[in-house]
C-alpha cells in the first residue's frame, strides 16, 4: 500500500490558501466600504440639494451619495452624505433640483456589491472554517501518529539491524517451545525446502501461557533468527468506538504485510478481539466491533498465502476463551504452550539477565533459581534489576549475593517495615513462632531445609517468616510428604502453646488457612482419605465470564459433606500432634533458637547448625514449592 506524503509542498499549498482567502476578505470588505459618507434621512439630503450644496450626486438601487461643495473657510476635502432611497417616492424632482443647480449626477449598479456580500456573509466563513478543520487535521495527525486515520494500522515495525536484532540466545527457559519454533524460522529463510515437497507451513501460531513468560520476546526472536520484519501490535488498539474501524485495521495490516513478505506479524493479547462469539450474545452484553474485526481477522487468515512467507504470531493469557473458528485448522492450527520455566529455566534466565549487570563471583544462581520457584522471566528480570539497584545504593561495585537474595524478598515478601515497633511481648511471641516453624521443619522427614529464618515484619503484614528452600524440582507429592507440610504449617501455633501455657494469637491466621486448605484438597481431590475413598467431591465449574475465581459444584449430600469435614480436621489433628510432641521433646532447642533470634532477628542455616547442631532429622528434599511459612 502506498503513503501519502505530506511534504514541504503540501504545507505551502495549505498555507497560501489561507493567504488567499485572507486577500479576498480584505478586497471585498474594502469594495463594500463607502469611505467618508454620512448617513443622514432623505429629507435632509432633499434640503441640501435645493441649498445648492450638493456639487455631485451618485445614484445607485438603494443608495442616494451626494458630495457637498466645500465651505468658503474650509481648506479640507469636500464632504459626502448619504441616504437611502425610498421606492415609492419619485427622484425626478431631486434631478430637477440638481440639474438646475449645475450638479453632475452619476448612475452606478450594486449589483456586484451584492454578490461581494453574498460571499462575505456566508462563502468567505465557510471557507475559513474549512481551512481551520484541514490545519488541525494536519496538527493532530502530526502530533498523534496519524489520530484523524482511524482505517489504518498502528503495528509497529521493529528493524532488524544488529543494535536491536533478538535471537534466540536471548531467550532462556522455554527451551520446548523454542523447539517448536524452529521449523517456522526454517521455513522463512528456506521456504523451496517445503514448497518443493507440497508441505505448507501453519499459517498461525498461537503462544499460550501466563502473563511474563517471554511470549512477546520469543516472537521477536524468531524474526530475528529469520532476519525478516516485525510487525507488532496489540489485539485492543484493533477495537475504537466506531463500528468497522478495527475491521478496516486488520484489512490494512495484511496488505502491508504482504508487501514486506516474507515477515512475520505478532498480536499481543489476541483475547481482547478473539473472544468466543456465544459469549455476550444478547441487547446490553453485545460487542458489533469487536465481532466485526474478528471476522475480518478470519476471513484474511483464510484468503492469504503462506508460501509468500506472512506468517501470523499470536499471544494469550486465556487459550479457554477464544473463539473455536480462530483455533481451526488453517488458522491458529499450532498451539505453543510457554510455561513457567522449571529450576533449570530459571537459572538460564537468570544468567541472561544478569549479563547487563556487574556480579560478583560469590554469586550462586543456582541457589538463586531454587529460591524462586514459580516465577516467569519478567519477575526474574525484576529481580535482578532490583539488586543492581540494591548494590547501587549501598556504593557498592558489584551485585553480591546478599543483594539478589533482599530483592527475591522484596518481590515476595515486600519491604521490611523496620518502622514497625513491636512491644518486647509480642517480638517474643512471634521469635517463638518462627522457630516452631524452623525446628518443625528440621525434624520431619519429608520437609525442605531451613534456608533463613527472620523477624523482621514485611509490607504484606507477616511479622516473620521462616524461608524453607527446596534442593531439586518435583512435580508429584506423596501423603507422607503433605503430612509433613502441615506439621510444618503447625509448628508455629504448637510452639505458641507451648511457650506460652496454651496461650495462643492471631498470628496463625496464615498457617491455619493453609493447612485447613491442604487438609481439604487431600480429601475432595487427592482421593487420600481411608474412610471417603478415592474419589474427588465437588466437580470444578469455572466462571470464566463472571469471575477469575475457581468454583466447585457441590455434587455429594449432607452426610458426605459432614464426613468431608470430619476427615479434614482429622487430618489437622493427626499433623499437630506429632509435631506438639516433637516441640516438646526440643524444649530447649525452641528456648535457645528463640532467645538468638530475638537478639539477631534473622538467622540463617549456618547459624542454625551452629546453635542446635547438625544431628537433626533431615531427610532428602522434596522440592515441594517452597512458599515462605509466615509467622505473626
Amino acid at each position: 500500500m502506498k503513503k501519502i506524503v505530506r511534504g514541504p509542498l503540501r504545507r505551502d499549498m495549505h498555507v497560501a490558501s489561507v493567504v488567499l482567502l485572507a486577500l479576498i476578505a480584505l478586497l471585498l470588505a474594502r469594495s463594500l466600504r463607502e469611505p467618508g459618507a454620512r448617513e443622514v434621512p432623505y429629507s435632509e439630503f432633499v434640503a441640501a440639494v435645493r441649498a445648492g450644496r450638493v456639487s455631485e450626486a451618485v445614484i445607485t438601487e438603494r443608495r442616494l451619495i451626494g458630495k457637498l461643495r466645500p465651505a468658503p473657510s474650509s481648506n479640507g476635502a469636500p464632504a459626502e452624505i448619504a441616504a437611502v432611497r425610498v421606492p415609492e417616492i419619485d427622484d425626478s424632482a431631486i434631478l430637477d433640483d440638481l440639474a438646475a443647480h449645475g450638479a453632475r449626477v452619476t448612475g452606478r449598479s450594486e449589483q456586484g456589491g451584492a454578490w461581494a456580500a453574498l460571499l462575505l456573509g456566508w462563502m468567505l466563513p465557510i471557507a475559513l472554517l474549512a481551512s481551520l478543520w484541514m490545519l488541525a487535521r494536519r496538527r493532530l495527525g502530526a502530533g498523534t501518529a496519524g489520530a484523524m486515520t482511524f482505517g489504518k494500522n498502528r503495528a509497529k515495525i521493529y528493524d532488524q539491524s544488529e543494535k536491536t536484532k533478538v535471537t534466540f540466545s536471548d531467550v532462556a527457559g522455554v527451551d520446548e517451545a523454542k523447539a517448536e519454533l524452529v521449523e517456522v524460522v526454517d521455513f522463512l529463510r528456506n521456504p523451496q525446502h517445503y514448497q518443493k515437497l507440497g508441505g505448507r507451513i501453519p499459517r498461525g501460531v498461537l503462544l499460550v501461557g501466563p502473563p511474563g513468560t517471554g511470549k512477546t520476546l520469543l516472537a521477536k526472536a524468531v524474526a530475528g533468527e529469520a532476519g525478516v520484519p516485525f510487525f507488532s501490535i496489540s489485539g485492543s488498539e484493533f477495537v475504537e468506538m466506531f463500528v468497522g474501524v478495527g475491521a478496516a485495521r486488520v484489512r490494512d495490516l495484511f496488505e502491508q504485510a504482504k508487501e514486506k513478505a516474507p515477515c512475520i506479524v505478532f498480536i499481543d493479547e489476541l483475547d481482547a478481539i478473539g473472544k468466543s462469539r456465544a459469549t455476550g450474545r444478547g441487547v446490553f452484553l453485545s460487542n458489533d466491533e469487536r465481532e466485526q474485526t474478528l471476522n475480518q481477522l478470519l476471513a484474511e487468515m483464510d484468503g492469504f498465502d503462506t508460501s509468500k512467507g506472512v506468517i501470523i504470531l499470536a499471544a494469550t493469557n486465556a487459550p479457554e476463551v477464544l473463539d473455536p473458528a480462530l483455533l481451526r485448522a488453517g488458522r491458529f492450527d499450532r498451539q505453543v504452550v510457554v510455561d513457567r520455566p522449571d529450576v533449570r529455566g530459571r537459572e538460564a534466565i537468570l544468567r541472561v539477565h544478569a549479563r547487563a549487570v556487574t556480579v560478583a563471583p560469590g554469586v550462586d544462581w543456582k541457589t538463586i533459581a531454587a529460591r524462586t520457584p514459580g516465577m516467569v522471566g519478567a519477575d526474574l528480570a525484576n529481580v535482578v534489576n532490583e539488586s543492581a539497584l540494591l548494590a547501587a545504593r549501598r556504593g557498592a561495585e558489584a551485585v553480591e549475593m546478599s543483594d539478589i537474595e533482599e530483592a527475591i524478598d522484596r518481590s515476595m515478601l515486600g519491604l521490611e517495615k523496620r518502622s514497625r515497633v513491636m512491644t518486647p511481648a509480642e517480638k517474643e511471641r512471634v521469635a517463638f513462632h518462627e522457630t516452631g516453624h524452623a525446628i518443625a521443619a528440621l525434624s520431619v522427614e519429608h520437609a525442605n531445609p531451613v534456608h533463613r529464618v527472620t523477624i523482621i515484619p514485611r509490607s504484606i503484614g507477616a511479622l516473620g517468616h521462616t524461608l524453607q528452600l527446596p534442593t531439586e524440582e518435583r512435580f508429584l507429592m506423596t501423603k507422607p510428604e503433605l503430612e509433613d507440610q502441615l506439621a510444618v504449617m503447625l509448628g508455629g501455633r504448637a510452639a505458641e502453646e507451648i511457650a506460652f501455657g496454651g496461650v495462643v494469637s492471631t498470628g496463625a491466621i496464615d498457617d491455619l488457612e493453609r493447612a485447613s486448605e491442604m487438609a481439604r484438597q487431600m480429601v475432595t481431590r487427592f482421593g487420600m482419605s481411608d474412610d471417603l475413598g478415592p474419589v474427588t467431591y465437588g466437580a470444578p465449574f469455572s466462571l470464566r465470564f463472571l469471575s477469575p475465581v475457581e468454583e466447585r459444584v457441590r455434587n455429594f449430600s449432607e452426610f458426605t459433606a459432614q464426613a468431608i469435614d470430619r476427615e479434614t480436621r482429622r487430618f489437622v489433628d493427626e499433623a499437630h500432634s506429632p509435631v506438639r510432641a516433637i516441640l516438646l521433646r526440643r524444649r530447649s532447642d525452641l528456648e535457645t533458637v528463640a532467645r538468638e533470634l530475638i537478639r539477631r532477628e534473622t538467622l540463617d542455616r549456618g547459624q542454625l547448625e551452629t546453635l542446635i547442631g547438625t544431628g537433626v532429622a533431615e531427610a532428602a528434599s522434596t522440592g515441594a514449592p517452597p512458599v515462605p511459612t509466615t509467622g505473626a
